[in-house]
């Protein structure tokens, strides 16, 4: 994988408060363009949705922020992302460092096959906590802040998978939140899971916002506009070109009054 950053961005242009910056970013699967020229800026906290039609780069932007695309034969990068001021693509970078601060929830949950308590657990083992009164405080506060103790604090040797699919998407949630991560990335996080538990993300998206920075894809419009304060529009015109950031904004002003068109045909139904 290869990295080109552009010689005149640096940290001092960026504004004071964002998380994540991003300039003048293309992506490519092989010889194919994903994505073409992104440049965006994530304020820190808060919950920042990403909406588009589907194959539009949402889910592979996304992936940029904690290098998941490294993992794909074939993929490349040109640009810049930061994150803190930090080039994350800079030699030097420790990708499963950056994953541990960049925390991922996928769109089907994926405990590990193992008990409640050991999947919280993994995380804070995995950083030389050894300590079980340690591991014990940190496994009860993730899941806490999950809103999912009462409901599992009795029985935390059984199997992750035995829950229901919402308790795994929350216990995939805790998991993530036990190593105390900066960022947290929601890849569709609630579109394999019923109405309740959908609610119960929601209203944990709202309790964490204050605390980390969200990020999330979503194919539902209220959804976005229910969680998120600010709102990305990304489309890709024509089969085989690249997708483009079209419009960004507070989420209110993107579903209200749109500054593009195609953001307003998309929020309205007219295609996607």
């Amino acid at each position: 994988m290869t990295h080109a950053l552009s010689d005149h961005v640096n940290s001092s242009s960026e504004t004071h408060g964002d998380k994540i910056t991003v300039r003048s970013l293309d992506f490519f699967y092989g010889d194919f363009q994903a994505l073409a020229g992104i440049t965006v800026s994530i304020k820190q906290r808060g919950v920042t949705a990403f909406i588009g039609p589907s194959g539009c780069g949402k889910s592979t932007f996304l992936r940029c922020f904690n290098r998941m695309n490294d993992l794909i034969p074939g993929t490349r990068i040109e640009g810049m992302i930061r994150i803190d001021g930090e080039d994350i693509y800079a030699p030097g970078v420790d990708p499963v460092d950056l994953r541990r601060r960049v925390g991922m929830i996928f769109q089907q949950p994926n405990p590990f096959p193992m008990s409640i308590y050991d999947n919280v657990a993994f995380g804070p083992r995995l950083h030389g906590v050894t300590k079980k009164s340690d591991l014990d405080a940190v496994v009860q506060r993730s899941l806490e802040r999950a809103n999912l103790w009462k409901e599992v604090k009795d029985i935390l040797p059984r199997g992750g998978l035995t829950l229901s699919g919402g308790q795994q998407q929350r216990l995939c949630i805790a998991r993530v939140l036990a190593v105390e991560p900066d960022i947290m990335l929601m890849d569709e996080p609630c579109s394999a899971i019923d109405p309740t538990s959908v609610q119960k993300i929601e209203d944990l998206m709202d309790e964490l916002k204050d605390r980390i920075s969200i990020v999330i894809v979503t194919h539902n419009m209220q959804q976005a506009a229910r969680v998120s304060d600010e709102t990305a529009f990304f489309l890709q015109e024509k089969t085989g070109e690249p997708a483009e950031l079209v419009e960004f904004g507070r989420t209110a002003d993107i579903f209200t009054s749109p500054k593009d068109r195609r953001t307003e045909d998309y929020i309205t139904g007219r295609f996607g």
